[in-house]
């Protein structure tokens, strides 16, 4: 399958819970399915109960191409880590400072490749096309910091840790806000936080 299919169905899941047809956990288990699917049938048993969410030809088509283009004709697996995500998709870094903030465009899922990083991603203000997120992560010796809008939830426990720190200082849901972030991966020696900008937590206790 090519990813350009995986990314698709992606969008179609979105769709289905925008329309009230997938409730938020629902969502998370197809696309967990849905990213380590290996065959066809895999993916689209994802789609098969939803009314009118079907893939579409054009993406069988680029599916095709992309099996020609493999070396002896063998397809691409689902992305064992970031650096095997689609170009334009992942956020790379080695010893490095990278910083996301104010208007900038979110996609719904990228990836996060970094080695002794320090990465920062400002949710506030940026550009969303989804309500949720999901964020794959291969992190050595680095730190990860998602500061969300309020109101926003997010999911951590998907990070598989070695001697390292994670810290969810957000709500996780359900209710699941209008912005739901998923973090899955690992991340070696390394922090990881997730919180609400300064003083808003102080901004509710005031006003109740």
């Amino acid at each position: 399958m090519s990813d350009a299919e995986r990314e698709h169905v992606g969008e179609l899941l979105q769709r289905a819970v925008g329309q009230g047809m997938l409730s938020l956990g629902e969502f998370t288990e197809r696309m967990d399915t849905a990213l380590a699917a290996r065959t066809r049938g895999e993916l689209n048993a994802v789609l098969a109960d939803l009314p009118g969410m079907t893939i579409q030809p054009e993406y069988l088509q680029n599916e095709h191409a992309a099996l020609q283009q493999q070396p002896g004709g063998v397809p691409a697996g689902p992305y064992p880590d970031a650096s095997a995500q689609p170009a334009g998709t992942t956020i790379r870094g080695r010893m490095s400072t990278i910083s996301r903030k104010g208007q900038w465009q979110v996609p719904p899922m990228f990836a996060i490749d970094t080695r002794m990083s320090n990465v920062s991603l400002d949710f506030t203000r940026a550009v969303m096309t989804t309500q949720v997120v999901r964020i794959r992560l291969d992190d050595a010796f680095g730190t990860l910091s998602l500061v969300l809008p309020p109101e926003a939830t997010a999911d951590l426990n998907g990070i598989e840790t070695t001697g390292a720190n994670v810290d969810n200082k957000v709500n996780t849901g359900p209710p699941y806000g209008p912005l739901h972030i998923v973090v899955t991966g690992r991340t070696r020696f390394g922090t990881v936080t997730a919180r609400y900008p300064f003083g808003t937590r102080m901004r509710w206790f005031m006003h109740g």
